[in-house]
């Protein structure tokens, strides 16, 4: 949450940047108006200047002293500075951190702001400290921090019913380590132009809420309405790669500022064995998946009814702005009609495990908590199918999902028929109009064979055969059956004419033939999105219902693109 970052940035401020710390203040004093002045003056010498003043040998002691005793002098300086710290940091984080607290407010709170903030009596303590090697134009610096504080924070909380009440926050207890980076270099003090902070890493954060005069538990999920709101707000406004920019030096450094550097393309496909959260024994889950936990850049699925096993196959895309620490974060709840939706698991992947321009397919078990997982209770599986795109590497592979704005056949004929003024006309028109593609084209789908199947009948053995269809045409096909098998072989193509192959599935079940009945062994489902990339692939894909039964198939995809208004 942004209060860290005020946090952080007062502690900076005390611990020598002092020029910000005195121009973000209201000047209370004629001393404190002359020390800015001087402040402003020491921070225009260069650094010849400040060698003529302070030569070498009186440079001070502590720049020679061992790791810890620097870490012991930094934090003696700073519990003497800390009631000035206090005095910045607190009205900082007062600014600063209620436009967050809006962002993320719940949607059953009509404001959430503080009625009282101050930082307490107890100075956090730096408990380790490095430098980050690699990148010649800056000094990045990353400091652990630990703080079992005594603030005084009381948020004003109005519920959208008209219910006001006062919520303490207390027994605040953090440790996480910080990035500075000191960028860019220049040769006027303090020798670098603004300070860039981020929290590199939260290993611990707790705190307990209590409403004033009253119990949490008398306002049902309030309390874990606001502890969402703070999470998210700490992951998205200062959790690396995010950062705060605290200019130092006048100029502009809208290049320190996160920016995209790709596009990932999520398919959410199915989930299998989730939690019954219902009476009836199911459950109606929905998927929230985000890479950073903005409002507007969380994205969730539909609801599927009475279904511990759903099928959602839906697509979405995400923004990247570092894909060497970010990670896509899956949260499947049940919806619970009024009620607040019951978490029933979640899970996450890390960007820098995908291949750029390569789709991979992954089933994803599901925790109750993705940072601290004491809970080992079965609550099922996610399946995604993820590809992600890096910008300026688009001739090297090719976004199948990205929006193309070229002219169709058609309309290239029309436009050549016409003046040049009409031409100019029409194709500044066609421009403006989003087309997509749909990835129109024959699926060949060659069953090879299965092995290690489940023996359905006395004899220990089954008689299996595959239906193979599409979820969106419906189309099916099925091969012969293999009888008294366990690893039958086939060895049948079947071709399948796809009318949008990016937003299809290929759902392939197993059977064993019996004289009067059948009886399921097991099932796979499979997105096209890869074999439309590669152009054909063989593979072997693991039946759900079977422990170690398994499909091999042989793909093969002859495209036939066509283009769709949006």
């Amino acid at each position: 949450m942004a209060f860290f970052a005020g946090l952080v940035f007062g502690i900076i401020a005390g611990l020598g940047l002092l020029i910000a710390f005195f121009r973000s203040q209201d000047s209370r004093s004629k001393r404190r108006l002359e020390l800015a002045a001087i402040l402003a003056a020491f921070a225009k010498m260069t650094v010849e200047d400040s060698r003529k003043i302070l030569p070498g040998e009186f440079y001070p002691s502590w720049v020679v002293f061992s790791r810890r005793q620097k870490l012991k002098w930094l934090n003696q300086e700073l519990i003497k500075i800390w009631p000035y710290v206090n005095e910045a940091a607190s009205e900082l984080i007062r600014n600063s951190v209620e436009p967050v607290l809006e962002q993320y407010r719940p949607v059953m709170l009509a404001s959430l702001k503080f009625s009282k903030l101050t930082l307490g009596t107890v100075a956090p303590q730096f408990t380790g400290v490095s430098i980050v090697e690699g990148d010649k134009s800056a000094i990045t610096m990353e400091l652990e921090m630990q703080w079992d504080g005594d603030p005084n924070i009381v948020l004003d909380v109005r519920t959208k019913f008209g219910v006001a009440f006062p919520i303490q926050v207390k027994d605040i207890g953090f440790t996480g380590v910080f990035r500075l980076i000191f960028k860019p270099l220049v040769e006027e003090l303090p020798c670098f132009g603004a300070i860039s902070y981020s929290l590199r890493e939260k290993k611990y954060l707790d705190y307990t809420l209590r409403v004033i005069g009253g119990e949490m538990s008398s306002i049902p999920g309030i309390s874990g309405a606001i502890k969402e709101t703070i999470h998210n707000a700490i992951e998205d406004s200062i959790t690396w790669p995010a950062r705060k920019v605290v200019p130092i030096l006048p100029g502009d450094y809208s290049f320190l500022e996160l920016k995209p550097v790709g596009i990932l393309e999520v398919k959410l496909v199915q989930a299998r064995n989730l939690t019954d959260k219902d009476v009836i024994g199911k459950s109606d889950p929905f998927a929230l998946l985000y890479v950073r936990p903005l409002p507007d850049r969380m994205k969730k699925s539909k609801t599927i009814n009475n279904n511990l096993n759903p099928i959602w196959n839906e697509h979405f895309e995400f923004i990247v702005e570092d894909a060497a620490t970010q990670h896509l974060v899956v949260k499947v709840y049940d919806e619970d009609g009024v009620q607040a939706s019951q978490l029933i698991g979640c899970a996450q992947v890390m960007l820098k495990d995908l291949h750029p321009g390569k789709v991979r397919d992954v089933w994803l078990k599901l925790v109750k908590d993705l940072e601290v997982q004491r809970d080992r209770k079965d609550r099922g599986q996610v399946h995604l199918e993820l590809l992600y795109c890096p910008f300026g590497m688009e001739s090297k592979f090719s976004n199948p999902f990205a929006k193309q704005l070229s002219l169709t056949s058609l309309e290239r004929v029309l436009a050549n028929g016409a003046n040049a003024t009409k031409v100019a006309d029409f194709e500044r028109t066609t421009r403006q109009r989003k087309r997509v593609v749909m990835m129109r084209g024959v699926l060949s789908v060659s069953v090879i064979s299965a092995a290690n199947l489940p023996a359905m009948d006395i004899t220990g053995k089954s008689d299996p055969y595959v239906v193979l269809k599409l979820m969106k045409t419906e189309m099916r096909n099925r091969t012969r059956v293999v009888k008294e098998s366990l690893n039958p072989i086939w060895d049948e193509t079947f071709d399948f004419l796809v009318e949008d192959g990016l937003h299809d599935l290929l759902i392939l079940e197993v059977w064993d033939h019996d004289m009067l009945k059948k009886d399921f062994i097991g099932r796979c489902i499979i997105t096209l999105t890869r074999v439309i990339i590669e152009g054909e692939l063989a593979d072997s894909f693991f039946l759900e219902g079977s422990e170690i039964g398994k499909l091999n198939l042989s793909l093969k995809w002859k495209p036939q693109p066509i283009y769709q208004d949006l």
